[in-house]
């Protein structure tokens, strides 16, 4: 019988993982309700604004990793700000893709090997190969915070998208 394995390159499966979350993760900010960007399900939660936002912002992370060989927390942050409409927030989600699949077009299979470090000051928080940080601290993590948008999403009575299978709301339920 012929092997019928696909092999694909560690490049091939962060792209098509990623390219998968951005379009997923793209339907759940357009369900994001301009109305309630300041709304927040607990007083230590987040609002939808920034948490809309953080998500967003998550690609920037990516492409850091991709450009740079480490990043220091201790040093100074660019200022995030929670988004002022649903428009906003997709056009910079937008541009923040755009710019990370163009890192992704110049990073090559030797540089997703290479180590990445992430530390704040002296003190190193982890090194893992790139192709690792970008699958757990860049991917999983976009995923993660979706979860927790598609939660609030869920209490604010707004129609969940699909993630990984039809949501209630497809079904009808």
């Amino acid at each position: 019988m012929p092997d019928t394995a696909i092999s694909l390159t560690p490049m091939q499966l962060a792209t098509g993982d990623l390219e998968h979350e951005i379009a997923t993760t793209r339907r759940m900010l357009e369900r994001v309700p301009e109305e309630h960007l300041a709304w927040k399900p607990h007083e230590k939660s987040m609002s939808l604004g920034a948490l809309a936002s953080h998500i967003a912002n998550l690609l920037w992370w990516q492409t850091l990793m991709l450009e740079h060989d480490e990043f220091d927390m201790a040093a100074p942050q660019p200022t995030v700000t929670a988004p002022e409409s649903r428009a906003a927030l997709l056009q910079e989600f937008d541009e923040k893709v755009a710019v990370l699949r163009e890192a992704l077009a110049q990073t090559d299979e030797a540089a997703l090997a290479r180590p990445w470090t992430l530390r704040r000051g002296d003190h190193v928080i982890f090194i893992q190969p790139k192709i690792a940080v970008l699958r757990g601290f860049g991917i999983s993590h976009m995923v993660h915070h979706r979860g927790q948008l598609s939660v609030y999403l869920r209490l604010l009575d707004v129609p969940v998208p699909p993630s990984y299978g039809p949501t209630a709301d497809e079904q009808g339920m």
